[in-house]
């Protein structure tokens, strides 16, 4: 049996009765408990640092149809829009003007955004800031196609699974997306050599104490150098679109159970937890999260990127998003921390 121990409390994550009773407990000593011993693990790891991550949001072009998202293909009422190749790099000079030393490249999967076209935007970044971190965040491709951006010079990729209970994600996808394909996905992403991410939604449709089970056990096998975990947000031009989003404290429950599952994990304090309550984030950095993904995209394109509603920081400049989160982290007993900040032990 192994055990993660405080002084409060013992969590056995080798029980799957155990990790479900964390799962669906809603007693207030408990979830302290279980919050107090992924602090304790994360502080062995990486002290009291948080580190940032300069995300650039650069197209809102989907071609999947997933239920729950907003920039979803079916979605005739999404704004949409591509950033240059300038543009972009404008957004890592920026960041860089700023301290950061990590892009997250995200977007929709926008066939326009060829394998040619990924390689030329990765090749541009990495030939402008080569000591950076370049992690991508742009869905399914090909093993080939990942190798290719791999040698172009990327570093991390980011590909949340969402659920791993094939009956779950059938509910939430439509009939041509696969999570076997998905997974398969992952483990390639990792045998080439990518800091991987994988995660997953808490509270969406159709879920389960024991499809989380199932996420839990999934990342364990994958070993995945970053998780992220955010509730699931409702947005209102999808199928999903009155479902009700999922709950902070099961989500922080998660993230905790997360942190004691994967130690090493860099673990985002997401956006979305900043959405669904004023102080989610910091919640998450008190429940074992450690890492915080302030925007660099342009200010004119943050609300078209509206994978769920109400969607926080959409008008602050990049300035703005840095310095008042890094204004939050301290008064809740962090350290800003602006380095790569790669997984522990890599």
């Amino acid at each position: 049996m192994q055990e993660v121990l405080t002084a409060e409390a013992s969590v056995d994550i080798d029980s799957d009765d155990a990790l479900l009773h964390s799962i669906t407990t809603e007693a207030p000593h408990e979830a302290a408990a279980l919050f107090a011993a992924a602090r304790k693990v994360r502080e062995r790891h990486y002290g009291k640092d948080v580190y940032f991550r300069g995300l650039i949001e650069f197209t809102n072009y989907c071609k999947n149809d997933c239920y729950y998202c907003g920039i979803r293909r079916s979605n005739g009422k999404a704004e949409r829009y591509r950033l240059s190749l300038k543009e972009i790099l404008d957004c890592c000079r920026a960041g860089d003007a700023l301290g950061y030393k990590t892009f997250v490249l995200q977007g929709g999967e926008d066939p326009w955004f060829t394998d040619k076209r990924i390689v030329e935007l990765v090749t541009a970044v990495r030939g402008e800031f080569p000591e950076h971190a370049i992690t991508l965040s742009i869905g399914e491709r090909s093993r080939k196609s990942y190798e290719a951006f791999f040698h172009a010079g990327a570093n991390r990729y980011l590909l949340r699974h969402e659920t791993a209970c094939e009956e779950h994600y059938a509910k939430l996808h439509p009939p041509e997306m696969s999570l076997a394909e998905r997974k398969q996905c992952l483990y390639d992403l990792k045998e080439i050599g990518y800091q991987v991410g994988a995660g997953f939604m808490v509270g969406s449709p159709f879920q389960k104490p024991e499809h989380l089970l199932e996420d839990l056990r999934f990342l364990r096998e994958l070993q995945p150098q970053m998780v992220g975990i955010g509730p699931f947000i409702p947005q209102k031009d999808t199928p999903f679109g009155a479902y009700p989003a999922g709950a902070l404290n099961l989500t922080l429950r998660m993230l905790a159970l997360v942190r004691l599952l994967l130690p090493q994990a860099l673990i985002p304090a997401t956006t979305a937890l900043g959405t669904i309550s004023p102080d989610g984030r910091e919640q998450g950095l008190m429940a074992g999260a450690n890492v915080v993904m302030p925007n660099l995209s342009p200010r004119e394109t943050r609300k078209l990127y509206a994978l769920y509603d109400n969607k926080i920081c959409t008008g602050d400049e990049a300035a703005e998003c840095r310095y008042c989160m890094e204004g939050r982290i301290r008064r809740f007993g962090f350290t800003p921390a602006m380095c790569r900040g790669d997984a522990s032990g890599r």
